[in-house]
């Protein structure tokens, strides 16, 4: 098992892992936040929110400058003592979101799809949809490179649905609330290979990874990391992973930051 004298990078989920998936509320985990901040490991925060939305969280975890993934890995912001790199401040992977937008509008027109894009309702109507408040609902409405959508259709215009995005070099991932349609050159487990390349560069060392997260879209995420934390979920889809090796996952008894806090006892060894 780890130790926090390993060279570690912790990458985590947030709705449903670290954050409670109905209140938001993340206090179980701030133990181990502080161990993490006071110990120089970083905390890769990996979601499908938006950039500003994550350095909201940032900001109330006092993670602020370090490397995060949005938008399940189709922007990668670096850290920031990294501003010397031609990449900074943040990476983007395929289509821009104008453009996303834009067919995924016409593919709504042309089909008959049913579903709601975040892009599509103002702040007041997406609180109203989401449960968000009206900060929360405004920063969710910047994506860069991907689309939120509310599926409003049967399971058969899904898998219609899916095969058109296919055809376009787009897919849907399922998240803990919504659905997210992005480029298929992105993804977290992409987003995570390209940061670890980062810092084994400025470092000169292999970093071991350790991930949490709680639902199908973390999948790709957990099996590309050394140690991986099944935080248990509300998700309809169980999550499958092709190398769920007992040594390797761990599956949590709690659910969302106490979950976490489960997971990080679990895999690392304290001092």
């Amino acid at each position: 098992m780890p130790n926090l004298h390993d060279p570690l990078l912790i990458i985590s989920d947030l709705d449903g892992t670290l954050l409670e998936h109905h209140s938001y509320r993340w206090e179980a985990a701030s133990p181990w936040i502080n161990i993490l901040r006071q110990n120089k490991i970083p905390l890769i925060l990996c979601s499908a929110k938006s950039a500003a939305e994550i350095i909201e969280w940032q900001n109330e975890f006092s993670l602020t400058g370090q490397a995060f993934i949005a938008e399940n890995g189709a922007v990668i912001q670096l850290d920031s003592r990294w501003s010397d790199s031609d990449d900074y401040p943040r990476l983007m992977t395929g289509i821009r979101h104008e453009e996303l937008f834009s067919v995924l509008d016409k593919l709504r027109q042309k089909f008959g799809f049913k579903f709601t894009c975040f892009a599509d309702v103002d702040e007041n109507t997406l609180c109203e949809l989401t449960g968000l408040t009206r900060k929360q609902a405004g920063l969710a409405k910047l994506s860069e490179a991907s689309e939120t959508l509310i599926w409003r259709d049967s399971e058969e215009m899904l898998a219609a649905f899916n095969n058109q995005l296919a055809t376009l070099g787009l897919m849907m991932l399922q998240g803990g609330r919504f659905w997210h349609v992005l480029d298929v050159q992105a993804g977290k487990d992409k987003a995570l290979h390209w940061l670890q390349e980062q810092f084994q560069q400025r470092e000169g060392k292999t970093h071991i990874t350790i991930g949490l997260g709680d639902s199908p879209s973390d999948a790709l995420l957990l099996d590309s990391v050394d140690y991986a934390v099944v935080v248990k979920g509300y998700s309809r889809q169980a999550m499958t992973l092709q190398r769920d090796d007992p040594q390797r996952v761990y599956h949590t008894q709690h659910y969302g930051p106490e979950g976490w806090k489960e997971g990080l006892d679990h895999f690392i060894t304290p001092e």
